[in-house]
């Protein structure tokens, strides 16, 4: 055997098995199967497993966010929908004017919303 289980590769990481089959099934390390189906972690693994623990330290993200950025990388259409949303202009609807018709505009909008999705329960 060429690498590690995952009991062994959890103890040489840090990170629990549980942890290491979600980072699996998210895609985020995906260390090779034996032909009974158990995961082995090699070394390629255990450096990606080493690196993604240093870049959650060092720059103060979660899994979560490696995982929305992983897919941001491979969806173009949440990208495109991200950057269209970070693009798009903030101005009132139509007929909107003012400050304080926007807001209670919104207020409106928003309060119908939590309305329909009280509804749907």
């Amino acid at each position: 055997m060429d690498g590690l289980t995952i009991n062994q590769a959890a103890e040489t990481t840090g990170w629990s098995p549980r942890m290491l089959r979600y980072l699996d099934g998210s895609g985020l390390v995906s260390p090779s199967r034996t032909g009974a189906g158990y995961r082995i972690y090699g070394p390629g693994e255990l450096q990606r497993l080493r690196t993604l623990r240093e870049l959650l330290d060092t720059q103060g993200l979660e899994i979560s966010d490696v995982g929305f950025a992983q897919r941001m990388r491979s969806e173009p259409e949440l990208q495109t929908a991200v950057e269209s949303w970070f693009d798009a202009p903030v101005a009132p609807p139509e007929g909107v004017a003012g400050t304080a018709d926007w807001l209670r505009f919104e207020q409106s909008k928003h309060e119908r919303l939590l309305q329909l999705a009280g509804e749907t329960r």
